[in-house]
């Protein structure tokens, strides 16, 4: 991709003589919520790994794609181009020279501007800041009113509409539920249709398949321009690796895809550490960057300059159930490991999100949240998928859970901030005001301050006991779903030009029609 693509300038657009009346008029009658910019942090990244660390682990796993490699099985081109490149082809096991695949990498650009429909929406992605998508990927969902249940399109959209009224976080994401009562080689297509027309924050594109993601390219051509979209990036998509060391036909698929189209991957290993990788934090950061490395690498094989994410999803297992195990130390300790070694490749880090083993939002639910998101703050991640709506080791999205988690979000945009040491933020004119044995409740400076001093939650109870009681004693899940119901019942579409909107309806409509339904 030319760095002119990746440029904040990039984002205007050539004007389109359809139905461009229209939209304005839809736009002038909609309502704005409210929706804060991407974070851009001002504190310093937590580094947990010292200089002779880093060493051992960049060398172990150059050992690693030297002498063990990783295996691309039934990838007829991915083995084609490995070879070409210099690789030691044998079978489906690729042997990567020591130093080639780092060199690759430094093709990939260090930042990423995804472009959204709404270019107040557009989000950068690397460097210094941090964007939040919600939960992807759970078969089923999660309420107080129909319980745990498997997803439909209707819940589907119901996230997306939520994800697009809720203030911190900047990204519609992909597929936030499964949509069961979709056939699966059509349910890509509205999903993708609900991200496109009933938000316009950044989303995700299908990676089910190589042909969704391509399915995932045309719809965004429509919703973008052809001319647009081959410039600049407005997907990200996950491509998740086989740990330990494979690479899997469909996923490769569709990284080809994206990365011949220019738009963003995140390639990023899937471990549960004691299953999929070495008990050890050292031994599991080892295998996270010889996959991750090998799988940008790729990417540039296939496209120099393809924008590509680092990522790292890594849990641990209880060695009692064998069950995943979330918010522990040593995810966190992985966490900002895998942060120091993406930045030495000088690229943009995914990892992170509102990750719990939790069946409700309860109290384990909120410490093995808050334990994640904190570390994925200090651990400078870029990307954050899974940020809000995550339940039962990823099996549920939940839709109390997604608003409590929301809401929580603001807590990361306000520490991110750092601390205000400008004339304001020191407030002397305010303790000369107030002297000895005041109190600062009428002073100026707190009057001009008062309204945006403090983070303040929008689902959380902090009134009076006998308020609280006299209103019904609810806990945090009652009061989140209430906030569900009442941001649901709010929502107003954000305006879309219609002849686009009919260009895309027209698109599913013809492609489902193409092929009959599948469980595949």
């Amino acid at each position: 991709m030319p760095e002119s693509a990746l440029s904040p300038e990039s984002n205007t657009r050539p004007r389109r003589a359809r139905g461009g009346g229209a939209a304005r008029r839809a736009a002038r009658s909609t309502v704005s919520f409210e929706s804060a910019k991407y974070i851009e942090r001002n504190i310093p990244n937590f580094e947990i790994l010292n200089d002779e660390a880093i060493e051992v682990i960049e060398t172990n796993a150059e050992t690693v794609l030297e002498e063990i490699g990783v295996s691309f099985a039934d990838c007829p081109e991915a083995l084609a181009r490995w070879k070409e490149a210099g690789a030691d082809v044998q079978g489906d096991r690729v042997r990567i020279p020591r130093g080639l695949a780092r060199k690759l990498c430094k093709t990939a650009p260090s930042r990423i501007i995804q472009h959204a429909r709404n270019p107040e929406r557009t989000v950068e992605i690397g460097g210094k800041s941090l964007v939040l998508a919600p939960v992807y990927g759970p078969p089923f969902v999660r309420d107080m009113d129909g319980g745990r249940r498997y997803g439909t399109i209707d819940d589907f959209q119901k996230f997306v509409k939520l994800g697009y009224m809720s203030k911190y976080l900047h990204h519609s994401g992909g597929t936030v539920c499964e949509p069961t009562d979709v056939a699966v080689n059509k349910r890509h297509l509205d999903m993708l249709y609900a991200h496109m027309t009933l938000s316009d924050k950044p989303y995700m594109g299908s990676v089910t398949a190589p042909e969704r993601a391509a399915d995932s390219v045309e719809m965004s051509k429509i919703l973008f321009g052809e001319e647009f979209v081959d410039q600049n990036a407005v997907m990200t998509s996950l491509i998740n690796i086989n740990s330990p060391l494979t690479f899997d036909p469909i996923m490769v698929g569709a990284l080809e895809v994206y990365a011949a189209a220019g738009q963003a991957c995140i390639i990023s290993p899937f471990i549960v550490g004691g299953a999929m990788a070495p008990v050890s934090v050292a031994g599991t950061l080892t295998q996270v960057l010889a996959e991750a490395m090998a799988g940008i690498a790729y990417s540039q094989l296939i496209r120099p300059g393809a924008p590509v994410i680092f990522g790292a999803f890594v849990t641990s297992i209880d060695m009692g159930s064998g069950a995943p195990t979330f918010g522990t130390p040593e995810a966190s300790k992985i966490l900002y490991g895998a942060g120091q070694l993406a930045r030495r490749l000088g690229l943009p880090f995914r990892s992170g999100g509102g990750l719990c083993g939790a069946k409700l939002p309860d109290a384990q639910a909120a410490y093995e949240t808050a334990n994640t998101l904190n570390a994925a703050l200090l651990g400078g991640v870029n990307f954050m998928l899974h940020a809000c709506g995550w339940l039962e080791g990823g099996l549920v999205s939940s839709f109390e859970k997604f608003v409590l988690d929301a809401d929580q979000l603001g807590v990361l945009h306000a520490v991110a901030a750092g601390v205000d040491i400008s004339e304001n933020g020191q407030a002397m004119g305010a303790i000369r005001e107030v002297g000895p044995g005041g109190h600062y409740l009428g002073c100026e400076h707190t009057q001009a301050n008062f309204k945006d001093a403090f983070w303040r939650t929008n689902v959380l109870d902090y009134k009076p006991f006998e308020q609280w009681e006299d209103e019904g004693s609810h806990d945090a899940m009652q009061l989140a779903n209430a906030r569900v119901k009442q941001m649901l019942s709010d929502y107003q579409q954000p305006a879309i030009d219609p002849a686009i909107d009919e260009a895309l309806r027209e698109y599913v409509s013809k492609k489902k029609a193409s092929m009959p339904d599948s469980l595949t």
